[in-house]
């Protein structure tokens, strides 16, 4: 974690298997959940007893991989979930009396103990290396978006007509938000800040830098953890990218950056911006790759609704500094926070998998770095307001309007498929098709309403 946020947090305790085994035993857990992802980013979960856990810890526990999406074939189905003592926490929600729970994030492995290719987190790791092979660590701060909902069928039911920052009491979804923030902080996830956000019913919850592994982990659990508490009031959460016509859908905003040696490889006292060349040629790299991402960091037909002109997301490829319809941003410079030196990326939106989408992003930053790729000027007017010939000297480009077009330009990238490895690249490719036409076929409620009394 950079500095500066280390100052703000009690040092981590270094969790092994032993540390596990006492606190399961110190606390009474009874059932411990071993949470790992599909390829699509739902969130998997086996959950066994107390006396279970030793096993598990020493030699993993088995299960049948042909059975999770993107994973292995019926023929070669048998794959080998390994919990990471790292990761270990107790949950604060209890739905037994006292009876608590734990969970702990796993890695999927071959039973010959080899990491298995189509595990979201290896694929992650994999690309943390690299950055590690460079003298690089990898920081992530995602700020993810979502809405309350009073069912998850049907027309939305909104909780709230508030706007961006307001609080008027009654006010369930702010009450859900601080619970959902105290359950986080509960679990060891630091919290920066929370509030209402532009949409009716949409909030907010911002999380402390942590190293993109950790973070990955953190996203897990914060969605799981922000639907778990709004069920428990028969409210329901959604993270889906555009749930409501005419308003800002949500995003996962993530601030990121390189520490090389302990020192911020971002940050550079004499230029203009203060950015050093790493950080231009890691922005320059987002910038010229971002178009090839965008079916990895949005990978749902909705995601598509959000991408448009109109609602602080971005549709084009660009970067400012106060500039919200930029697709990266460099916050400004505050003296004496050159460890905050960061740039953030707005294009991702909160449904994705936070394993993949982190790993195509840091491979496009590495891939600047490595080819010394060059960073053109910021752009600070409003992109959205700009024609087509003025975007055009700006080397402004336009991002996939749907998810066809995503897919395409991810299906013809070397980078993507050297970032995902060729087991996830081609599952995730030929699933996204099949959404695509089963979205392609549907009629709409749009299309009834305006084509029949017509045609």
């Amino acid at each position: 974690m950079p500095a500066a946020a280390q100052a703000k947090v009690a040092p981590a305790v270094t969790k092994d298997a032993d540390y596990v085994l006492r606190t399961v035993a110190d606390h009474n857990v009874k059932f411990i959940g071993l949470w790992f992802t599909d390829i699509l980013g739902f969130q998997k979960s086996c959950d066994i007893a107390a006396d279970e856990l030793p096993k598990a810890l020493h030699e993993g526990l088995g299960f049948d991989g042909s059975s999770i999406e993107g994973f292995a074939r019926i023929e070669e189905s048998d794959v080998i979930l390994k919990p990471d003592p790292s990761t270990f926490i107790i949950l604060p929600w209890r739905h037994d009396g006292n009876v608590a729970m734990a969970r702990m994030m796993c890695d999927v492995c071959e039973p010959s103990g080899e990491p298995y290719a189509g595990d979201p987190r290896y694929v992650l790791k994999r690309n943390l290396r690299r950055a590690a092979a460079l003298g690089y660590t990898f920081y992530t701060g995602p700020e993810l978006e979502y809405f309350y909902f009073r069912k998850p069928q049907g027309v939305p039911e909104i909780l709230d007509e508030m706007g961006y920052y307001d609080q008027v009491p009654p006010d369930l979804g702010s009450d859900l938000r601080r619970a959902t923030a105290l359950a986080l902080e509960a679990m060891g996830i630091n919290v920066e800040y929370s509030h209402h956000e532009v949409a009716p019913s949409q909030h907010e919850i911002d999380l402390r830098y942590a190293d993109g592994l950790s973070m990955a982990d953190n996203v897990m659990t914060y969605r799981y953890a922000v639907k778990e508490i709004a069920a428990q009031r028969d409210v329901y959460a959604t993270f889906m990218p555009k749930p409501l016509f005419g308003q800002n859908g949500s995003g996962m905003h993530i601030h990121m950056s390189l520490f090389k040696d302990g020192r911020n490889a971002f940050f550079n006292a004499r230029d203009k911006y203060h950015l050093s060349g790493v950080a231009k040629s890691f922005m320059a790299g987002l910038l010229r790759h971002v178009p090839e991402l965008v079916a990895v960091t949005n990978q749902w037909v909705n995601s598509y609704k959000r991408l448009v002109p109109g609602y602080e997301a971005p549709a084009y490829t660009s970067w400012g500094r106060r500039n919200r319809s930029a697709l990266v941003r460099v916050p400004m410079y505050k003296p004496g926070k050159e460890q905050a030196t960061r740039i953030e990326l707005r294009v991702p939106d909160p449904a994705c998998n936070p394993y993949l989408a982190f790993a195509v992003i840091l491979a496009a930053g590495l891939r600047g770095i490595e080819r010394n790729y060059k960073l053109g000027a910021p752009v600070e007017d409003n992109v959205f307001e700009m024609d087509l010939a003025m975007q055009r000297r700006h080397g402004i480009v336009s991002l996939p309007g749907s998810l066809l077009e995503a897919v395409e330009l991810a299906e013809r990238s070397d980078l993507v498929r050297e970032a995902l490895g060729d087991h996830v690249f081609e599952k995730f490719i030929a699933n996204k098709k099949i959404e695509w036409d089963q979205y392609r076929i549907q009629v709409t409620r749009y299309e009834q309403d305006r084509y029949l009394p017509i045609l």
